[in-house]
């Protein structure tokens, strides 16, 4: 549903933990389009007309397609929320995420449904996926995330012929919601949050399905989690051999320098397989996917960083991942080169670029070789001076963000920067982005939020809808994380248009 017709928001409580009241979610009045003028004077702002349209298009990012059965994942770490030596390999687990697939392809539902966008009434002709398609760098995740964009089977279970994973109710740790509820004693997340019982929901979630796919062509881009390990780790070729091994991490290991917490993981994370275990059955599919094998699956060769050109617009995916691991990204000076390149082969007509990161996230310095690393100064030096760059797309801070990003010569020129919410954690929401011409001198970038077609009501979670619509209600009650997070930005990051200047 397009949300300048009916938003979603935080509705009645239905239950009530010892920390936090358990709320379902409601439709509420939607949300008019709001108009921006920081890029340029208040008069172009107000005076554009809605011309012909260059360019309709989707913006779903961080899907987090997720095999949560892996032995390579330590969802045990989120125990250690309260210190803040472990703040960025959080969060490890979320109580959605057995869910991920469904509020994905609920997404893919509503966005092939939709034949006309708000203002221009043009038709999509493309999605783009800003990267983070999945959680841990799998085979078996990727090849689920292909099959829901592209249709197909979409089997997110793995290993063996029961679950087994934190989230069964004989699992030995009560810190993750359970919904057969606990053998022992109940979760915390029920105690404390209000999370219900659910009877055979993580079975039903993991059954195989069939999805219907976009419909449309999609770019795909590289993001941290389809290069290291829960989007922190380098994948060692010890990590590559538990991932399809059959021993599963359950606690830290004894000695554990909590101080260098951090980059032992980022260098090392198979040092946090030598704790207490308990045994999975182990599945080959789970091997980490190669760089080739990714950009095989976008269709593309060689390099994760292209071009796609329509009639009107060039749109420039760049590749922000590091290697040398982290959650934040990098750009090196080979790969600005080839923007560089780009721009200038595009001169007269409007770029799009898109990447993962966020301009302010780019600045992982740990080094595996290479070019040297551009800062972000440089790198925008590039974008400003080409001149043609109207929208930046981004995600990985999982939250709706929209800066514009004036050209510093002071010539009233610049670019937008729309940061996307993800798809896994609340609001689960995604973009109908739309390019239009809008005066003599100026175009127009139209952004809706969408929300998927999950019930609002969910009840038992039996058919896809209701399950794709309890991952959002589940997202919406995650404490930190949820409804009061502020990750769903204010009016001005959702539902806008944003004047910019056309290049000469």
């Amino acid at each position: 549903m397009l949300s300048h017709q009916r938003r979603l928001v935080a509705g009645a409580v239905r239950r009530v933990g010892s920390r936090a009241p358990y709320r379902s979610v409601e439709a509420a009045e939607g949300e008019k389009h709001s108009v921006r003028h920081e890029l340029g004077s208040s008069e172009i702002a107000e005076r554009f007309r809605i011309g012909a349209t260059l360019a309709c298009f989707a913006h779903l990012t961080d899907l987090h397609v997720t095999d949560v059965q892996s032995p390579a994942r330590f969802e045990f770490i989120n125990r250690e929320y309260g210190d803040p030596r472990f703040r960025e390999l959080l969060p490890m687990h979320r109580p959605q995420e057995a869910l991920n697939e469904h509020a994905i392809a609920a997404m893919i539902r509503t966005l092939s449904a939709i034949d006309k966008a708000p203002l221009t009434g043009s038709p999509m002709e493309l999605a783009i996926i800003s990267g983070d398609a999945v959680d841990n760098a799998q085979s078996n995740e990727l090849a689920n995330a292909v099959a829901l964009l592209d249709g197909g089977r979409v089997q997110p279970d793995s290993g063996g012929e029961r679950y087994e994973g934190v989230q069964s109710s004989g699992w030995p740790d009560e810190m993750f919601w359970k919904p057969d509820g606990g053998s022992r004693r109940e979760d915390l997340m029920r105690a404390m949050y209000g999370f219900p019982h659910l009877l055979g929901l993580i079975e039903r979630s993991l059954s195989p399905f069939h999805s219907p796919g976009l419909g449309m062509p999609w770019l795909g881009c590289r993001g941290n989690h389809e290069e290291v390990s829960q989007g922190v780790g380098i994948v060692t070729p010890e990590l590559a051999a538990a991932m399809v091994g059959f021993h599963k991490p359950i606690g830290l290991p004894n000695g554990l320098d909590r101080d260098s917490v951090l980059e032992t993981f980022v260098r090392r994370p198979e040092a946090f397989m030598a704790g207490p275990d308990v045994p999975v059955t182990p599945d080959a599919g789970r091997r980490p996917f190669t760089r080739d094998e990714f950009t095989a699956a976008i269709r593309q060769e060689g390099n994760a960083h292209y071009v796609y050109d329509t009639a009107a617009v060039r749109f420039v995916v760049l590749d922000t991942a590091c290697t040398a691991g982290g959650a934040d990204g990098c750009i090196d000076e080979d790969q600005v080169r080839w923007l560089d390149r780009r721009l200038t082969e595009a001169r007269g007509r409007p770029v799009v670029i898109t990447s993962h990161h966020t301009l302010d996230t780019l600045g992982n310095k740990r080094r595996a070789g290479g070019p040297r690393y551009i800062d972000v100064d440089e790198l925008l030096e590039v974008v400003h001076g080409a001149g043609n760059v109207v929208l930046w797309l981004n995600g990985h801070i999982h939250a709706n963000v929209i800066r514009p990003r004036p050209d510093p010569r002071g010539n009233g020129g610049g670019f937008w920067e729309v940061t996307t919410s993800s798809l896994v954690d609340w609001p689960c929401q995604a973009r109908v982005v739309e390019l239009f011409e809008a005066g003599d001198d100026v175009l127009a970038i139209a952004c809706t939020m969408v929300d998927h077609d999950g019930s609002a009501a969910p009840a038992g979670a039996v058919e896809p809808a209701q399950m794709a619509g309890l991952h959002r209600e589940l997202a919406g009650n995650v404490p930190v994380a949820g409804f009061d997070s502020g990750r769903d930005g204010s009016s001005l990051d959702r539902n806008v248009i944003l004047p910019v200047r056309r290049s000469s």
